[in-house]
């Protein structure tokens, strides 16, 4: 009985530990994702451990780190300056749907870098990660398996050193 519908008794440190190792892990996660707009620079996990102890931020031990963090971007956006990183993109799209599917990203796409236009349209831009869904989708059902959608990298982040004037 206690084997099949019993509960495993935490102690109080061991439960503290996990609690404190998902802050932690959620923090990582955040400073994974974003970065600073006006500087494409990342942010340091210890800033945003520290800026989600400003906000007073919980962890929920029955909820996934990655629910969690992006729920903790959301909160971070209305005190500090936090984006996520835009992720960057090359579609290839027959000419024929091209057009017409170019109208239809381009309210989610951030900034096209590069268009291309010959036989094929080859764009290559920067989107929000949250849209790449809808982005695939689109050119899925939009070209009928035609076209071709690549990730050029997760994340556009400024490395290096910062130069001062």
């Amino acid at each position: 009985q206690i084997l099949s519908k019993g509960e495993l008794q935490v102690s109080d440190k061991e439960r503290h530990t996990q609690l404190e190792q998902m802050f932690r892990d959620i923090a990582t996660i955040v400073a994974d994702k974003c970065v600073n707009p006006e500087t494409k620079r990342p942010y340091t996990v210890i800033l945003i451990e520290r800026a989600m102890k400003d906000i007073h931020y919980s962890v929920k031990p029955h909820k996934s780190t990655k629910q969690q963090a992006l729920e903790v971007i959301r909160q971070l956006k209305e005190t500090m300056q936090i984006e996520r990183a835009h992720m960057r993109l090359r579609f290839i799209l027959p000419a024929k749907e091209g057009k017409k599917l170019k109208e239809k990203l381009k309210p989610l796409i951030k900034v096209i870098e590069s268009e291309d236009f010959h036989e094929q349209l080859e764009i290559v831009c920067l989107i929000d990660p949250g849209c790449f869904r809808e982005i695939d989708e689109l050119i899925r059902s939009g070209t009928k398996g035609k076209g071709t959608l690549e990730v050029l990298s997760l994340k556009d982040v400024e490395e290096g050193d910062e130069k001062l004037e």
